[in-house]
């Protein structure tokens, strides 16, 4: 397989700005395994906000994301910022929602800045007008990362369901002009994929340096549209080749970044490194996440930073000591050689797919729950041969973002 970053991986640094400190193992490996205690949370991810003018079929924020309670407030955040960074947290994603929906963003970066934090943004481009990124550039902002849905406005209009290819196109040239790297992210899934060449080219002709291709993880919105998403083996193949192609093309010119779905290996990523290793999210009604998904499993005791401090979510709550060590671990994990690799998997995806989280993951072929993940290829195989993902882009039928339609995600148990 191409190379490609781990799950999660919703920003990345260039070679050139990584800190040190973010290679540091997240886990005191000296420790006997009855007393792991967590290393720093190296990566700090704030979600600002909810809100989001697009409406993406893939978007990882929680179905039920309406629900939740009213955003943190600026003093709030800095608050998490400053005790973030007091642990040793180093690295910095601004994300959402569009987290340019805030009018406090600059106060926040400037803050953030202020405490030596490397910073991203990682938005649409909804909302970055020159002004704003004049002032967050001002404001100590370091890296921005824009995402496109498709080469072509059609089909990135349709999968947002918004008019925003033009105007995306104009973001990319005011983060040209602002001397940031040029960073693309496009999430890719059935619909797009076939287009990786044509997203390569526009990428090339945007000045991009760095490009993700990041294939669809399917929790959040993802999961309710998978089976109008899910690639096949073969269109998955095609795009590593047009990607090994561009690649032999463009030289050292564009670093490309190539995220393989998870349903077409035979052994589970690393998720986050390990739950409550290195990762931290905030989510914007303050609830602390050891991944940005967690908060989906069910009797996970999940703690609030208007109620508790940071150091006391990252070291002393349930909800991120529940996945650390083994101890939780079902067979065949427990006694597996690899579990200190991969640590068990994603445990969204276990949840999501056999309705425990603490069974193995089945992207695993261990997994006694593989077959759900092997029969969902075969599925999507079949749908595609048969010409089912062929129809006009505005005759698929999808589930977008709406908060309209927000409300949490059924799984049914797993089957025999």
């Amino acid at each position: 397989m191409s190379e490609r970053l781990a799950e999660g991986s919703a920003s990345f640094h260039t070679d050139e700005q990584v800190p040190a400190a973010t290679a540091a193992p997240g886990l005191r490996a000296e420790e006997p395994e009855s007393r792991v205690r967590p290393g720093p949370p190296l990566w700090l991810l704030l979600e600002l906000t909810y809100r989001c003018p697009l409406h993406c079929v893939f978007c990882y924020n929680p179905t039920d994301f309406a629900t939740t309670g009213p955003e943190l407030g600026t003093d709030d955040w800095i608050r998490v910022l400053r005790e973030a960074r007091a642990l040793g947290a180093v690295q910095l994603g601004l994300s959402g929602g569009e987290p340019l929906a805030r009018d406090d963003l600059e106060t926040i970066v400037a803050e953030a800045h202020t405490l030596g934090f490397y910073i991203n943004l990682i938005t649409s481009g909804i909302g970055l007008t020159e002004a704003r990124i004049a002032a967050l550039k001002q404001a100590g902002l370091d890296h921005i990362q824009l995402s496109f849905q498709d080469s072509s406005r059609e089909l990135n209009d349709f999968l947002s369901s918004t008019r925003t290819f033009e105007l995306k196109s104009k973001v990319a040239a005011l983060i040209r002009k602002y001397d940031y790297p040029m960073v693309l992210n496009v999430v890719l899934h059935r619909l797009n994929i076939d287009h990786v060449g044509e997203i390569l080219e526009l990428a090339e002709q945007m000045g991009a340096q760095y490009v993700e291709l990041a294939n669809t993880q399917y929790y959040g919105w993802a999961w309710l549209n998978r089976d109008r998403l899910l690639p096949s083996r073969e269109q998955l193949r095609r795009a590593e080749e047009t990607l090994e192609r561009f690649r032999a093309k463009v030289g050292q010119k564009m670093k490309i970044f190539f995220v393989v779905p998870d349903y077409f290996e035979t052994r589970p990523k690393a998720c986050m490194n390990g739950l409550g290793s290195v990762f931290l999210t905030v989510t914007p009604d303050g609830t602390a996440l050891p991944c940005h998904a967690a908060r989906m499993l069910p009797g996970l005791i999940l703690p609030n930073v208007r109620a508790t401090s940071v150091k006391a979510v990252w070291y002393d709550s349930p909800g991120f000591n529940h996945f650390r060590g083994d101890a939780w671990m079902k067979e065949p994990c427990r006694s597996c050689p690899e579990k200190t690799k991969d640590f068990g998997g994603c445990r969204c995806q276990a949840y999501l797919l056999t309705g425990d989280a603490a069974n193995a993951d089945p992207v695993c072929d261990l997994s006694p729950h593989h077959h759900l993940v092997t029969e969902a290829v075969a599925t999507a195989a079949r749908t595609i041969a048969a010409g089912a993902s062929k129809p006009r882009v505005e005759e698929q039928v999808l589930v977008f973002r709406d908060h309209r339609l927000s409300i949490p995600v059924t799984v049914a148990p797993a089957k025999s």
